[in-house]
C-alpha cells in the first residue's frame, strides 16, 4: 500500500495487539490491563464474572479473581480511581490531573444524572461522615436506595455520586462491589491532587493515550473513547503525536499511535488465543467501530425483553486471531457452564470447523477459570457447526 495507508487488517491488528489480545499476552496483572486500555468498563451484570474481570482474564489469562481485584483496587498506594471516561470506568491513577476539566465541566452544569435539592445541605453531613468515620460506603453512609428500583437513589447517594463527580470524593476501592468514598487527600497522591491540566492539553495527552489503545483511529473513534466531542478532539489532533494515516475501506481520515503498527504482531501471522470478549470490553463497546474495523454486528440485548431477543442475554464475542467468528450467550448451571446459544459468524464450511474449534477452546479455558468442570451446548446456530463444537469440547 502506498505511503501513510493502512490495510483493515493491520489496523484490526493494531488495536488487538496494543491491548494484548494478539501475539504476547500483557503481564504484570491488571495494572497493565489499564496501562493498555487507559480504562476499564465497569458495569453491575454478572454471568461468569464482571465485566472487569473479564476484560482482564482476555487478555492476562486465568488469574485468580482476588488478584485481579486486588491489582484494580489494592491500596495504597492506589493504582487506579472510578470516573466516567468512555462510561463509568476504572482509570489509572495518573489520569487524575487530565480529567479536572471532566470534573469542573460537572460542577458547571450542576448536575449529571439526578437533580436534588439541598444538595449543599446534604453533601456537608456526607463529607463530615467521610471526614470523621474514614472510607464509606453508600449504604454505611446511610442507605445508598429509597426502596424502589436499582435507579431509584437515595439523597445520600445522589449526593455521594454528586461528590465523586466534581472531585470531592474518590473511589480508588470496592468492598462487595459497593463503592467506597474517601477524600481525595487521602487517596490521591500529593503531586497529582494540585495539578490541574488545562482542558486542550489534558484533550492531546488523553487522545494521545486513547490513540495507542486503540492503534488507529478517527477522530469519532477517540472523541467517543474519552468522551468529549468530536470537534474538540479534531482540534488537538494536529498537535498530537498521533500521524495522519488513511485506512483501507474508512471515509474518514484516521490517525494511528506509530508504536501500535510497528508491533511485531501487525505485520506478522501471530495468532492470539481464541477468547470469549465481555460485551463491555473496549474493542467491542463502540459498536460502530467494531463493525467498520472487524464487520462485525454486535448488541447487548440484557435489557431487551426476553422475547426480543435475538441471540441471549450476555452474549460474549469470540475472538479468534484477527477476527470474530461466533457469539456465545454464557450461564452457569453448578459446576456446569452452559453455552445458551452458539452463533457463528457466515463461513464456509473449513472456515466453519475452524471457528467450532476455536470457540471450544475458548469455553474450555473459561469454564477453568470460573471454577467449572464441564461444558453443555445448547442452541447451534448454523447447525452443521455442532458437531465440530462438540468434539473440540472433548479435547
Amino acid at each position: 500500500m502506498a505511503p501513510g495507508e493502512v490495510s483493515i487488517r493491520h489496523a484490526r491488528r493494531a488495536q488487538l495487539a496494543a491491548q494484548g489480545l494478539l501475539g504476547r499476552r500483557l503481564s504484570g496483572g491488571a495494572g497493565s490491563v489499564l496501562s493498555a486500555t487507559r480504562g476499564v468498563q465497569l458495569d453491575t451484570i454478572s454471568v461468569l464474572a464482571r465485566s472487569h474481570e473479564l476484560i482482564a482474564f482476555a487478555r492476562l489469562g486465568a488469574l485468580p479473581r482476588r488478584r485481579l481485584e486486588k491489582a484494580y483496587w489494592g491500596g495504597p498506594p492506589f493504582p487506579a480511581f472510578e470516573f466516567w471516561y468512555h462510561a463509568a470506568c476504572i482509570v489509572p491513577i495518573e489520569e487524575w490531573p487530565n480529567l479536572a476539566f471532566k470534573r469542573a465541566a460537572i460542577r458547571a452544569r450542576g448536575f449529571r444524572w439526578h437533580r436534588l435539592d439541598q444538595i449543599d445541605k446534604v453533601a456537608a453531613i456526607v463529607l463530615e461522615q467521610v471526614r470523621e468515620r474514614g472510607p464509606l460506603t453508600a449504604n454505611e453512609l446511610g442507605g445508598a436506595k429509597r426502596g424502589g428500583p436499582w435507579w431509584d437513589w437515595s439523597e445520600t447517594k445522589i449526593t455521594a455520586e454528586w461528590l465523586l463527580d466534581v472531585g470531592e470524593l474518590v473511589c480508588t476501592t470496592r468492598r462487595g462491589f459497593q463503592r467506597v468514598y474517601d477524600l481525595p487527600e487521602r487517596a490521591i497522591p500529593s503531586h497529582l491532587l494540585g495539578t490541574e491540566v488545562p482542558r486542550e492539553e489534558a484533550v492531546r495527552l488523553l487522545a494521545e493515550r486513547a490513540g495507542r489503545a486503540l492503534g488507529v483511529a478517527t477522530a469519532a473513534d477517540l472523541a467517543s473513547y474519552v468522551g468529549v466531542k468530536q470537534a474538540e478532539m479534531a482540534a488537538v489532533l494536529r498537535s498530537s503525536s498521533l500521524e495522519p494515516v488513511r485506512v483501507e475501506g474508512w471515509r474518514q481520515a484516521a490517525y494511528a499511535a506509530p508504536e501500535a503498527l510497528e508491533h511485531p504482531a501487525v505485520n506478522g501471522s501471530t495468532r492470539g488465543r481464541p477468547v470469549l470478549l465481555s460485551p463491555f470490553d473496549s474493542v467491542v463497546c463502540d459498536r460502530a467501530r467494531l463493525e467498520r474495523l472487524f464487520g462485525f454486528r454486535h448488541r447487548l440485548e440484557a435489557y431487551v425483553p426476553r422475547h426480543k431477543r435475538v441471540h441471549g442475554y450476555y452474549t460474549m464475542p469470540v475472538l479468534a486471531g484477527d477476527r470474530f467468528v461466533a457469539r456465545v450467550d454464557p450461564g452457569r448451571e453448578g459446576s456446569t457452564l452452559v453455552a445458551r446459544s452458539v452463533f457463528f459468524e457466515p463461513a464456509g464450511t473449513a472456515a466453519l470447523g475452524r471457528a467450532a474449534r476455536a470457540t471450544a477452546a475458548a469455553l474450555l479455558e473459561a469454564a477453568s477459570w470460573v471454577g467449572c468442570d464441564s461444558v453443555a451446548v445448547e442452541r447451534v446456530e448454523p447447525e452443521q457447526a455442532r458437531d465440530a463444537l462438540l468434539t473440540g469440547l472433548k479435547g
